[in-house]
């Protein structure tokens, strides 16, 4: 695969295929700022390095999404281990299951973890996520849960992280907030959203009184029909897209 940066010149300490994995990366961070996902210092997103290491980029522990940008990623290799320079260092929490993903997963490129209100919320429910609207029924089938162990800084728990995530791209870890696998940027974002999306009208319908659960026959097709997953329709290229003209209207420095 050919890399040609449309962004600015990218210094000579990194290759253009990271280059670009870092500004793709760094300007997902601000969307999640723009979209009110950010949690002040905390939660990651996370991306491999193309190439031949097992090398992932995360956010520098201590700044706020929407201090993120290209150059302040921080490098490193499934132990943890920095590679490069960075003048921030990297949150436990996040490299306890980030790497284990990295490593184990192989269309396990971006890894995203949020504790929004409404996500974190629907983990905290008894029967967790209930597929009754518009957006959950887009996730039937991809979601998975992993019991709560505490805050996630042991390595121990990475592993156990991996195995209750299985196969689906989605995992709800319980009292905590959800994680997210993705082959791209695009296509985490896409299940991140959807996740969300359904966290929030599901708070607000169960508020008001019971739900109308949806027949497993017409959940199945809603997943089957879902544009978040048509590669006819970018699967989730084209939100990103649209949201990137924003952040970029914005405030472009994430590509520095």
């Amino acid at each position: 695969m050919t890399f040609k940066s449309t962004y600015y010149d990218h210094p000579e300490r990194f290759s253009a295929a990271e280059w670009d994995a870092r500004v793709r990366l760094a300007r997902v961070y601000r969307i999640f700022a723009h979209l009110g996902w950010d949690e002040l210092i905390y939660n990651h997103i996370s991306l491999r390095v193309p190439g031949p290491d097992k090398h992932f980029l995360i956010n520098p522990f201590g700044l706020h999404y929407s201090d993120v940008c290209a150059s302040n990623l921080v490098k490193v290799d499934i132990e943890g281990r920095l590679i490069g320079h960075s003048d921030w260092p990297i949150n436990p929490a996040g490299f306890t299951f980030h790497s284990a993903i990295h490593d184990k997963v192989a269309d396990g490129h971006c890894v995203m973890h949020v504790h929004t209100t409404p996500t974190q919320a629907v983990c905290c429910l008894k029967d967790g996520l209930s597929y009754s609207n518009f957006y959950a029924a887009q996730l039937y089938g991809k979601v998975a849960w992993h019991e709560f162990e505490g805050i996630t800084v042991h390595l121990e728990e990475g592993e156990r992280i991996l195995r209750s995530a299985g196969d689906k791209p989605v995992l709800m870890l319980r009292n905590h907030g959800p994680v997210v696998i993705g082959a791209t940027l695009a296509q985490a974002f896409s299940l991140m959203w959807l996740v969300n999306r359904a966290c929030e009208i599901q708070l607000a319908s169960q508020s008001m009184g019971p739900v109308v659960e949806i027949p497993v026959p017409v959940l199945e097709k809603c997943v089957a029909d879902s544009l978040n997953f048509d590669p006819r329709f970018g699967a989730g290229e084209d939100a990103l897209a649209a949201l990137t003209r924003i952040v970029d209207r914005l405030d472009p420095s994430y590509r520095h």
